[in-house]
């Protein structure tokens, strides 16, 4: 395919089309038909169609230049896609009595250009095939849209019709039109916006030289503009800069829709490209056709610059993981792109302290008070949300700067947040010691608690009463719960849960209260797989969970009388935030008193590492 134009309905008034067999016959609904007269309404009521800048933009009207047979002198355009519309468009007109409308004839049908142009008289036999049943319910859905408006509202939607809505004109010069239908029909891959600019790119039109120049230099423009989509196609590139996927097959189209919304092109014409889903696409067709040749040049280096801006933060360390925040907490790019754009900032540093950072300070304005109690007044725990994020975030920068400072790590080993899983994922804030208090009632919640207990006692004289070992007591305590045997006996045989727990646990004094548990030191970042995978678990379970996610394994607990085993299978894996690890390993206490729970000794030591980690955000 290779010439591309814009062509007003008015422009095409008087052609003649072809509809080829391969196509199936017409089959728009009455819904489909009613949507189309509702977008031209709503582009008339929201514009002023008085004035010939505004456009209404429909999908493309793809065609083929058909060779006439020896006794028809007329010239055909055969119609790969978009006969739907031509097709109902001709009967909107044919009702608001246009004269000289196109011709259009379905060659299934041999007298479907007659029936046409006659749909707007009695209709007969307009059940002789499927094709026009759907053609007069067509017109039947036309005539009843139009039945309260006057006379004055038909002359001023058709005036509309004929000079503002406009074709995408694709004029296939070369391709099998069969190969091009089955492409954008059966392969279910529309003209996306992208596609339709690199056809604008690759004009032989638009370049000067000899033929070997012009190939040469579309060569280049093609293979940059494949390793431009390639980068954009890894999804760790793409989430990046992205909060969402785009489920359209050419990502490029974002750097174009960017090149549009910053209107870096030219300053006079963002009026006149209106609003429908091919408006960026007439963006660059406008700048292409009032251009001169070195348009292209130009249009060209700005995309690929767009595009390098992008590579060079992503190859940053602080743009990167900044740039990256900043996002996925839905910040406007178009915003970052702006100053960096206009040259505001002349260094990086400048661009990083001056705006960035001061930016980030605002999207964390609403959780960087450390002692906030939430779940209370209208402050929901996701309201620490960026905090945490910011806080994993920063972490990996400063691990990531202390090891660039030494010899061992001069290759580029450093590690990146991954925010295409933090998107596609849902993550949430979590407790760490679970807002509903535990009692330990449940029997597999005083073995995992007895069992992480029964690893943490060192000392084998320890006695639960005269002449019995406290180990012996916690392994027979555990033999019943296997057998469903658990009795409150007091004999030598049986143990109450509540004896075990005391002489292990005497007093709880650094256990956190109420509303203690909803303060930052008590919140980890997470996603919703593993904490459903855990529940309202005590620490002790929660930690050999997660620690489990991270390495992709179940760790799982034998606990066999006298020797207690840890197995491992293999597992779903998932990840597991740095700092959310950190926090069930115990790495901010020096020195960790138990691993059965988080204690309030554990919950000031992170949050003391969250405070030193965000100095700088916290002012």
């Amino acid at each position: 395919m290779s010439n591309l134009n814009l062509k007003s309905i008015y422009e095409i008034l008087g052609e003649n089309f072809f509809v080829p067999s391969y196509q199936r016959g017409y089959r728009w609904t009455v819904q489909q038909v009613k949507d189309l007269l509702d977008d031209i309404q709503e582009f008339i009521e929201q514009n002023d169609v008085n004035n010939d800048k505004p456009i209404y933009c429909i999908q493309p009207l793809v065609v083929k230049k058909k060779k006439n047979d020896e006794n028809d002198a007329s010239e055909k355009w055969e119609v790969i896609d978009g006969q739907q519309r031509l097709t109902t468009i001709y009967i909107i007109l044919a009702y608001l009595k246009q004269e000289n409308i196109w011709k259009i004839k379905y060659e299934t049908r041999s007298d479907s250009e007659k029936f046409l142009s006659e749909i707007m008289s009695d209709g007969e036999k307009y059940d002789k095939y499927i094709d026009y049943y759907y053609m007069y319910q067509a017109k039947c859905t036309i005539e009843n849209w139009f039945k309260s408006k006057t006379e004055e509202e038909k002359n001023k939607f058709l005036n509309t019709l004929l000079k503002n809505v406009q074709f995408i004109w694709y004029e296939s010069d070369d391709e099998n039109p069969i190969n091009v239908f089955t492409r954008l029909n059966i392969g279910k891959i529309p003209l996306t916006n992208s596609e339709l600019i690199k056809a604008l790119f690759l004009n032989k039109s638009n370049f000067e030289g000899n033929a070997n120049e012009i190939r040469k230099k579309q060569q280049e423009i093609a293979m940059e503009w494949d390793t431009i989509e390639y980068t954009l196609q890894n999804d760790e590139f793409w989430y990046f800069i992205n909060e969402k996927e785009n489920n359209v097959p050419t990502r490029i189209d974002f750097i174009f829709d960017l090149i549009c919304k910053l209107n870096l092109f030219s300053k006079n014409i963002s009026n006149e490209i209106g609003t429908d889903e091919y408006k960026t696409f007439r963006y660059f067709y406008l700048i292409f056709k009032n251009g001169s040749k070195e348009t292209i040049d130009k249009s060209w280096k700005i995309i690929k610059n767009v595009f390098q801006t992008f590579e060079e933060w992503y190859n940053d360390l602080e743009l990167y993981h900044y740039i990256g925040f900043l996002i996925a907490n839905n910040y406007n790019l178009i915003k970052i792109l702006e100053k960096k754009w206009n040259n505001e900032f002349k260094t990086k540093e400048s661009f990083l302290n001056k705006f960035i950072i001061e930016e980030i300070k605002k999207v964390i304005k609403n959780c960087n008070n450390l002692d906030k109690i939430y779940e209370t007044d209208g402050n929901p725990k996701t309201q620490c949300k960026p905090l945490l994020l910011l806080y994993n975030i920063q972490t990996i920068i400063n691990q990531n700067q202390t090891l660039k400072k030494s010899d061992k790590y001069k290759l580029p080993i450093f590690y990146k947040f991954p925010f295409h899983l933090y998107k596609k994922e849902k993550w949430d804030i979590e407790h760490i010691d679970p807002a509903t208090e535990n009692t330990l009632e449940d029997k597999n919640d005083q073995k995992e608690w007895l069992l992480s207990s029964y690893i943490g006692i060192d000392d084998e004289n320890i006695e639960l009463k005269e002449g019995i070992k406290l180990k012996t007591a916690i392994n027979d305590y555990l033999e019943q719960i296997k057998n469903n045997d658990v009795s409150n006996n007091n004999d030598t045989k049986s143990y109450n849960f509540d004896d075990l727990k005391k002489i292990i646990q005497p007093s709880n004094d650094n256990a956190l209260k109420d509303d203690e548990k909803n303060m930052i030191w008590n919140f980890a970042l997470l996603d919703s797989s593993t904490n459903r995978g855990y529940g309202n678990a005590i620490f002790a379970a929660k930690r050999r969970f997660i620690l489990g996610k991270d390495q992709g394994k179940k760790i799982i607990i034998d606990d066999k009388l006298e020797n207690i085993e840890i197995k491992v299978e293999d597992g779903e894996i998932a990840f597991v935030p740095p700092c959310t690890k950190n926090v069930f390993l115990k790495y901010y206490t020096p020195l960790p008193n138990n691993l059965r729970e988080w204690n309030k000794i554990d919950a000031e030591n992170y949050k003391k590492n969250i405070k030193e980690v965000l100095s700088k955000f916290l002012n």
